[in-house]
């Protein structure tokens, strides 16, 4: 039985095959999925066996993004301190799976909202259905975009697209995303995502695991190394501006 309420691996020789499943509200991040999908990938950084990930949702959607119904970070009986380990939760996922030793590769259904693009943005590759589709939504709902996304994205799509993605806040189809450069392969079929990211994670575990992972690590390290100091303060800003927009709601107006 696995250790993880809703994360299940396969093993398939050099490949690992991860699936994440709350099985209710369409696989949103909320505190206890986040340290869940932080603890799988802390337990493949000693791993040796394994060469690549393929990391998905469901064959129907592969996350509506941060679930904003989770009072874990807004519970007020909680430290501000305590409150902001919470929040920065998420970027600590992003970082521990883009410095994975091992090839990733998220395999995307349906759709991914804002956290769940943030996540997959993390991988190395993405693979997608063609009916499948991004919308990073946060600044629609007045929010700061987090989990160290900017960066990673601007590097991925250039500013322009970048900002039209943060912006317009648009439903946006995997045909377009694969055009931009944000998504490496398509599926025609509904959930066949996975079996073209399983054929390339073939390919890359039949190399010299050593080359691959030295490789990857020159290519990340290059494409990152500013990444911590633009995005850092991400989670602090949204944190930040959330109790600010708190305090005007309650503040008395002239007069009152």
């Amino acid at each position: 039985m696995s250790q993880y309420k809703s994360v299940k691996i396969e093993k398939r020789g050099r490949i690992a095959i991860v699936r994440f499943d709350r099985g209710e509200r369409l696989n949103a991040f909320g505190a206890g999925l986040i340290k869940e999908m932080t603890e799988v990938a802390d337990s493949f950084r000693d791993d040796l066996e394994t060469n690549v990930i393929v990391v998905t949702g469901t064959e129907d959607y592969f996350s509506s993004g941060a679930d904003l119904k989770d009072d874990t970070y807004w519970n007020t009986d909680r430290s501000a301190l305590e409150r902001r380990h919470l929040i920065h939760g998420g970027g600590r996922l992003c970082k521990a799976w883009e410095e994975l030793p091992q090839v990733t590769i998220a395999a995307i259904s349906g759709l991914a909202v804002g956290a769940g693009c943030a996540f997959a943005l993390a991988c190395d590759w993405r693979v997608m259905d063609r009916d499948a589709y991004f919308i990073v939504p946060e600044v629609k709902l007045g929010m700061n975009l987090q989990w160290n996304t900017v960066p990673r994205l601007v590097t991925l799509v250039g500013p322009a697209r970048a900002k039209r993605i943060t912006l317009l806040c648009e439903k946006i189809w995997a045909q377009d995303i694969f055009d931009w450069g944000l998504v490496d392969r398509l599926a025609d079929k509904k959930g066949q995502s996975v079996e073209l990211a399983i054929e390339w994670a073939e390919t890359v575990a039949s190399f010299d695991p050593l080359t691959v992972r030295m490789v990857k690590e020159a290519i990340t390290v290059t494409a990152s190394a500013m990444d911590r100091g633009l995005s850092f303060a991400d989670a602090d800003q949204s944190m930040l501006g959330s109790s600010l927009n708190a305090a005007l709601r309650v503040m008395p107006t002239r007069g009152g």
